[in-house]
């Protein structure tokens, strides 16, 4: 059986390259949306308010990278590719299902680390930005990537389940703009949502980078216990979607 190698590797980030809806939604949209929410309320702000706000739009935006791009895009890649038998056929030819995975986790945070620098340049040309403390950088991109691995086992459990485009995109894209809701990403502030969402929206760790972050990114204290306890809970559902998609898989005799 072939192991993980660099041109599997390759192959799963031209598959993740070529995905319109990766490249508009996980790079375009999130720079559009940082533009007019900024546009939108930064004007009526005095301005030596504006960094502050901007700051936190940047940082709440650039959650939707991982959300686009993991979440939906590969959803949607890999739900294609099972309708077609394609990972039946790399097995055929030696590629086993680890090396499968691997290769495709890892193109696909390749994708998404360069549709975020591609967002975190242009937003630090398009908006003021505040200079973050060192470890409030660090913890963000930690964050971002954590998420990232969790959404992608969200997503390839998900679309193992469905084994289809169809039930997978409606899924999915459900999931992503339910989640940029629930979390404060649409505008909405999670305090003025109704009760029950507030509760689901405490259990998300969207909910604490998109709307705790910017209160200390140029340095202070900051608690990471209900952070920590959300990506906790967020990784065992995860991890949980993931591994019923594999056992179906195996039951049905595809892997």
């Amino acid at each position: 059986m072939k192991k993980l190698t660099l041109r599997l590797v390759g192959y799963e980030l031209r598959n993740a390259a070529g995905n319109w809806f990766s490249v508009f939604f996980g790079v375009a949209f999130p720079i559009l949306m940082s533009l007019l929410i900024s546009k939108a309320f930064a004007g009526d702000m005095p301005v030596e308010a504006v960094p502050a706000f901007e700051t936190g739009v940047f940082i709440s935006m650039s959650l939707i990278v991982p959300m686009a791009t993991l979440l939906v895009g590969y959803a949607a890649n890999y739900s294609q590719e099972l309708e077609k038998e394609i990972p039946l056929w790399l097995r055929l030819f030696g590629c086993s299902e680890g090396a499968l995975l691997g290769a495709k986790m890892i193109a696909n945070l390749i994708f998404m680390t360069a549709a975020l620098a591609v967002y975190t340049i242009a937003d630090m040309l398009i908006l003021d930005i505040e200079t973050p403390a060192a470890g409030s950088a660090l913890l963000l991109a930690a964050s971002i990537y954590l998420l990232a691995v969790i959404l992608f086992m969200l997503a390839h459990g998900a679309a193992a389940l469905f084994g289809k485009f169809g039930p997978t995109y409606a899924v999915t894209m459900t999931l992503y703009f339910g989640l940029m809701i629930i979390c404060g990403l649409m505008g909405v502030p999670v305090n003025r949502l109704p009760g029950g969402v507030q509760a689901l929206a405490g259990v998300l760790p969207m909910t604490y980078i998109g709307n705790d972050f910017a209160g200390f990114w140029q340095g202070g204290a900051y608690d990471p216990g209900p952070l920590i306890l959300s990506f906790a809970v967020l990784g065992a559902v995860s991890f949980a979607v993931l591994l019923l998609g594999i056992w179906k898989r195996r039951r049905k005799g595809f892997a």
